[in-house]
């Protein structure tokens, strides 16, 4: 699937959601484990190296550190379904805590004006 000119796979979707322990998440060989670790240590310049060798790895690892909605747009990949928090609805867009806009919204106290 084609994410913001990113194609993810389900396969690199369901590893990148491990590696950030969401749900959906399966987790790769040893290898792959290792490759993310170094991915997420990484400095600017070896991550260039790394993705010129592993580019969708990487794009979705971005897309899931550096993007409020990159684990959700990877749980989309996968077929999970989410659901918000609160009410359950799976309306979106979502916060990033898990909250339908709606039940984001502060509720205002009892009495106050």
């Amino acid at each position: 699937m084609s994410l913001n000119g990113i194609t993810v796979s389900d396969e690199t979707a369901r590893h990148v959601l491990f590696h950030y322990g969401a749900e959906g998440g399966f987790r790769p060989g040893r290898f792959t484990v290792l490759l993310m670790e170094a991915i997420d240590a990484a400095d600017v310049v070896h991550k260039a190296r790394l993705r010129a060798t592993y580019p969708e790895l990487v794009d979705a690892m971005n897309l899931a550190a550096n993007s409020d909605t990159g684990i959700a747009q990877l749980k989309k990949i996968v077929g999970v379904i989410i659901r918000c928090k609160r009410c359950t609805d799976e309306d979106g867009p979502f916060t990033p805590a898990g909250f339908c806009e709606q039940c984001a919204r502060p509720v205002p106290l009892a009495g106050a004006r």
